[in-house]
């Protein structure tokens, strides 16, 4: 007479990473979302963009530059510490400087800086963020 084992029990699934709930400072700015980001960030998620990470998480430092990192990576939609290594590069590559005022970090946009790529170098990153934001 053979004796079946009970199958194991599996403790309950844990939500995936990115389905977590934004941080409260998001959360509060999310109802001053406009319809086009909103649309966004719910449909084709995993398709192509035309702008990079590199150059949303510029965009979202010109609007503010106070900025928390997890509020950034929630409206770029990428995780903590690949808005660390954004802005390690955007440092190291002179796009923007980084003041400490408390336990904050502000940043400070060089506009000035031309665009990095040949075709587009004759244009600064100045004008990239004011074609974006409309200014």
């Amino acid at each position: 007479m053979s004796l079946k084992r009970a199958p194991a029990s599996r403790p309950p699934a844990s939500r995936p990473r990115s389905a977590k709930s934004p941080p409260a400072a998001a959360t509060s700015r999310a109802a001053a979302e406009t319809p086009a980001l909103t649309a966004q960030r719910h449909e084709g998620l995993n398709r192509w963009r035309f702008l990079t990470n590199h150059s949303h998480v510029l965009l979202l430092l010109s609007r503010d530059s106070s900025l928390v990192l997890r509020e950034v990576a929630w409206q770029v939609g990428i995780t903590e510490r690949a808005v660390q290594r954004i802005l390690a590069d955007l440092e190291a590559d002179g796009f923007i400087e980084r003041e400490k005022i408390g336990r904050k970090n502000q940043y400070r946009i060089l506009t000035k800086q031309p665009l990095r790529h040949p075709i587009e170098s004759h244009r600064t990153i100045g004008d990239l963020i004011a074609l974006i934001n409309g200014a």
